[in-house]
């Protein structure tokens, strides 16, 4: 018998790059205190300023450059060689003969002591090759026996994708033009059969191709809605109709599932062998809301369906079917990172008996150019990266920037959002830095000079700290201010004071934890997930997401900031169950606070399974929670509200897949294979 209840799901474990903290369902608790910096919309100032006083400035008159961007990147030098001489090794070999006048881009940070050197960016850096004297040499520290990083500097600037270039590129376009057509027969109603139209707009969903046809998507459901037809469907048209419009915003009851339900709640007889109906109504049971008991009992009804099915058919010649409905049995729809669904739904599409080629080969044309643009941003932070030096200095941190990098990509993979992506996986390092830092090598003491330092936001207050978090603590001050540099240079608004208060939460959160752990402190269910919440880090990483991709931010939604809305809310709750379920035991081992399950056996005399049960009960609910506050009126953009989504669909496939590594491999390494590509594009 198929042993695969959504509700019993199994989380296996993966080292999250947040946090190894946690977050929790209580509203009322995510208070921050007040933010004492007021919004400078530095366009609104400079102009009412103008409109007061008549200020006469004077003009240096200068001339433009000679050499622009433009020149200088496209210079080409015949004679270039490639350089042998390691300036690393002389720089190393005489950072003491540096003088005052030569030390211009050296900050030395030790006054006078040679123990930290920090070379300033655009330096020829030696970072990584100085180590760092622990302070307190006799400190016994532990260690989280991390493994090296499986994609090095080395193998990720190595990376040759084959499908960069204009003539796939051109042959993208060729086909996007030609769906384009099929989907405007649909708008002016050449084609007007219900199921064909739902059907394209699901694989293009699934296929990860929507977002080249948004307009045109939203026209045809418009259209449908309109025409009100809530009746006379079958199942699986009326179930897919119902999830389309919960997706993309429409308002739809779920009355329009109930002629397909008997007076009990219960499926009705005639429905309960229309397999393909059954996991349509399945998946769209996910997109429910608070208080809508009929469609929760739909997900327990199905289900069981579902799993005869299964257990009935899986033994037989190969079945797409059955592997849909496993599939779906695994992790429901809703639930998935956009991007590894994709993966998996081409290889079923192509082998389905209705495949369209025009859209199989948009569908792997796209994954394989977008794959390109993620390549490249990654080559590109693994030059920062690798310039910071901040892999040999704290050795006793994780190396995971492929794998911070992927939450990214989980948030937002459309290659226009590449901006997006550098910034927050720079932001993501350090909170698997500092993570490490209060989880594992620092001392009590160090760890509340560090939060104290992180409250006050100044170079100054690091002088007191030892050498080794002076040395995080600045690169996270530079690469922080970047980020706010970013937003006030493109939308004019300095949003330094709410990011600084974020990651300040977030450090008086992890030191919470570091106290319960070294006072042997267990704290109940509900004390835990007060501080949790703010320790899973996901508040902060949305905090910075919403200034990076926001361009129009209301008042409205920067005062919600204080004490965090509830789609922020419920998505750092679900993220930090799902981590719960599959890093506890490891945590446990390592010397970590208890977690939820834990402090859960604790309060009510509770098995681990029961606990474990309890925390999948809690995932289902707060989903939820979270459809619902998605679907009242938000004072966020679109764009934000996807990438609350996507990172909290990201941390289900994080906990749920034992061999993550291979789904990385698949989505940033390896091109899907085009047999017939080079014959089309002749």
């Amino acid at each position: 018998m198929l042993a695969m209840s959504i509700l019993s799901i199994r989380y296996l474990g993966f080292s999250c790059p947040f946090s190894s903290k946690a977050c929790s369902l209580s509203s009322g608790s995510m208070k921050t205190p007040t933010i004492n910096h007021s919004l400078n919309i530095c366009t609104n100032q400079i102009s009412s300023s103008a409109g007061k006083i008549n200020l006469s400035r004077r003009s240096g008159n200068y001339e433009p450059t000679t050499w622009d961007y433009e020149y200088i990147q496209s210079i080409h030098n015949l004679y270039a060689v490639r350089i042998n001489i390691s300036m690393d090794a002389i720089l190393f070999n005489n950072t003491g003969m540096v003088t005052s006048r030569r030390a211009s881009p050296i900050t030395l940070l030790s006054r006078g002591q040679p123990s930290l050197v920090v070379l300033s960016k655009g330096c020829l850096s030696t970072a990584g090759k100085i180590k760092l004297a622990d302070p307190n040499p006799n400190t016994i520290r532990r260690s989280g026996n991390y493994k090296p990083t499986t994609w090095d500097f080395q193998y990720i600037q190595s990376i040759d994708n084959n499908y960069v270039g204009d003539m796939y590129m051109e042959r993208l376009d060729e086909v996007k033009k030609e769906m384009k057509k099929n989907l405007m027969m649909m708008v002016d109603g050449s084609i007007q059969e219900l199921d064909v139209k739902l059907e394209l707009i699901d694989n293009l969903e699934r296929l990860g191709v929507s977002y080249h046809f948004k307009d045109e998507i939203m026209q045809i459901l418009k259209s449908i809605h309109d025409q009100n037809v809530a009746t006379g469907h079958s199942l699986y048209s009326t179930a897919l109709k119902f999830r389309l419009f919960r997706q993309y915003g429409f308002h739809i009851s779920q009355d329009i599932l109930n002629n397909f339900m008997d007076e009990n709640d219960n499926l009705k007889q005639s429905i309960c062998n229309d397999t393909k109906g059954l996991l349509k109504l399945y998946e769209a049971s996910f997109l429910s809301t608070e208080n809508e008991t009929s469609l929760r009992n739909t997900t327990k009804s199905t289900l069981t369906h579902l799993m005869r099915y299964v257990d009935q058919n899986r033994c037989g010649e190969e079945n797409i079917m059955v592997e849909l409905v496993v599939h779906a049995l695994e992790l429901p729809r809703h639930w998935m990172m956009p991007r590894l669904e994709t993966r998996w739904y081409i290889s079923i599409y192509e082998r389905m008996p209705n495949t369209n080629p025009l859209l199989l080969e948009l569908a792997k044309l796209d994954f394989n150019i977008v794959q390109a643009t993620h390549q490249q941003d990654l080559r590109i932070l693994s030059r920062w990266w690798k310039n910071t030096g901040l892999v040999e200095k704290l050795p006793f941190s994780r190396d995971i920037l492929v794998e911070n990098m992927f939450w990214a990509v989980g948030a937002l993979f459309e290659p226009q959002q590449s901006y997006f992506r550098r910034l927050i996986t720079k932001v993501i390092v350090f909170i698997s830095i500092i993570d490490d830092i209060y989880d594992v090598y620092g001392t009590l003491d160090e760890l509340e000079l560090f939060t104290l330092a992180i409250q006050r936001w100044d170079t100054k207050a690091m002088e007191q700290l030892p050498d080794y978090m002076k040395v995080c603590y600045l690169a996270l001050i530079n690469i922080i201010n970047e980020v706010a540099y970013e937003v006030l240079k493109n939308y004019g608004i300095n949003v330094l004071p709410y990011l600084t208060k974020s990651w300040a939460d977030l450090c008086k959160s992890y030191l919470q934890e570091a106290k319960w752990y070294h006072n042997g402190y267990k704290p109940n269910f509900e004390e835990y997930m007060d501080n949790a919440r703010i320790s899973i880090a996901v508040p902060m990483v949305l905090v910075h997401s919403l200034f990076l991709v926001t361009n129009q931010i209301t008042k409205e939604a920067l005062d919600s900031l204080t004490n965090y809305p509830d789609i922020i809310r419920w998505s750092a709750t679900i993220f930090r169950f799902t981590d719960d379920l599959g890093t506890s035991s490891d945590e446990l081992k390592k010397g970590d606070v208890s977690k939820s399950i834990q402090c859960y056996m604790n309060e009510k005399g509770a098995s681990e399974e029961e606990a474990r049960e309890h925390i999948r009960f809690l995932i289902k609910e707060t989903w939820e929670a979270m459809n619902t506050a998605q679907r009242k009126n938000s004072p966020f953009s679109e764009t934000f509200i996807e990438i609350v989504r996507n990172i909290t669909r990201t941390s289900h496939f994080m906990y749920l897949h034992n061999d993550v590594k291979s789904s990385i491999s698949k989505i940033l390494f390896e091109p899907i294979i085009i047999p017939n590509v080079a014959v089309a594009l002749k």
